[in-house]
């Protein structure tokens, strides 16, 4: 049975996850990595602190996801679920394609075109940042019998010992398990590193985040373990941490003769898996006790994420282009781009989007009271 209770420690814990995801953007031209845009000078100690903030953001985000699909569900029938999903998702999507990352396409390679209007001439469309609301659709349908078994009597017993195992300060951490197995065969299949939901290991990796996120809502008692375990678990994040960073930072000369690439590749995995399944575990408890509380500035953020996030990586871009032509030290440039594209982005939202019927419906907002 699902508790219909709002739980405003998820807004919170969505909010800051899609904040996570902007500062992320926002780092990406001066971390070495292939971006849309690049600067010419590359930071490694900035590609080592991100290198840790990417094992935490998109699986909280997919398992705040895969609560919120329980929650939209807990109201309707598969069909006006179904309804529900393509007109939050599909719609902005759609519209995103064409409207909102062509920009980002033209800037990547601005030498190429003559003019903005080339990118539709040449049909040059992609979904880029967008992907994840297409695979947050494609897994709430393919996952409705999944729901609707979760919502039966039938799913009692598979949730009595979910309650069961997470009653033990070890449970939670065994409910990673598989997903530590799963990853590193699935890496050894599919190796690659893109979001494409054909890409099996990354699709199976988040699923297994979004699937957990609907799990814990069907259960009656396992978000009260995760508060009274959440020392335990954060415990279990600082060890993982140690590990992860001294994996990262070894040298390579004291592995490489005792362990093969594919070997090597695996403890990574294992370690970033790690990682971002205590850290997320740990935030769901103490997410509980520190943000579940009702309040205006809550509602307003909630309220704008999610236009947030579909605009933010197109204006990082557009503005970042002009900002890392500039001679300025990096730090100077990404304070720079924070403090022009974060309320630009808002500007946007609040002038554009916010007050109109027919934009509020493109960018997947309610309709307003």
């Amino acid at each position: 049975m699902i508790d219909k209770k709002r739980r405003y420690d998820l807004d919170w814990l969505r909010v800051i996850a899609i904040l996570a995801v902007y500062f992320h953007h926002v780092g990406m031209p001066f971390n070495g990595d292939d971006f849309h845009i690049m600067n010419s000078e590359s930071s490694k100690l900035l590609d080592d602190i991100m290198v840790l903030f990417e094992q935490f953001r998109l699986p909280l985000l997919f398992l705040i996801s895969g609560t919120g699909t329980m929650f939209a569900f807990s109201k309707r029938t598969w069909l006006e679920f179904i309804k529900e999903r393509s007109k939050r998702l599909i719609i902005p999507l759609i519209f995103g394609t064409l409207f909102i990352v062509p920009p980002q396409t033209y800037f990547q390679y601005i030498n190429k075109y003559s003019s903005y209007i080339e990118v539709y001439k040449n049909g040059d469309f992609e979904t880029n940042h967008l992907w994840f609301i297409e695979n947050l659709f494609i897994l709430s349908i393919i996952l409705i019998p999944l729901i609707l078994f979760l919502k039966s009597t039938r799913s009692d017993k598979l949730i009595s010992l979910f309650d069961k195992v997470s009653a033990n300060k070890y449970g939670i951490l065994v409910t990673g398990l598989p997903l530590l197995i799963i990853t590193i065969l699935l890496k050894k299949i599919y190796p690659s590193d893109s979001k494409d939901i054909t890409n099996l290991s990354s699709t199976f990796y988040y699923g297994y985040f979004f699937i957990s996120g609907m799990i814990f809502t069907s259960s009656k008692k396992s978000w009260s373990y995760l508060i009274a375990h959440r020392k335990f678990n954060l415990t279990s994040f600082i060890i993982s941490f140690i590990l992860f960073y001294g994996y990262y930072l070894l040298p390579s000369e004291y592995i490489s003769p005792y362990l093969s690439i594919s070997n090597r590749w695996s403890l990574w995995y294992l370690v970033c898996t790690m990682l971002s399944w205590t850290f997320v575990t740990t935030l769901l408890g103490y997410g509980q006790v520190l943000f579940n509380k009702k309040s205006i500035l809550l509602y307003k953020c909630n309220e704008a994420i999610y236009p947030f996030y579909i605009l933010h990586q197109t204006i990082i871009i557009i503005v970042g282009y002009y900002i890392i032509a500039l001679d300025f030290s990096i730090l100077s440039k990404i304070f720079l781009l924070i403090l022009t594209s974060f309320p630009l982005t808002i500007l946007i939202y609040r002038i554009f989007i916010y007050p109109f019927k027919i934009t509020r419906f493109v960018f997947g907002m309610k309709s307003k009271s």
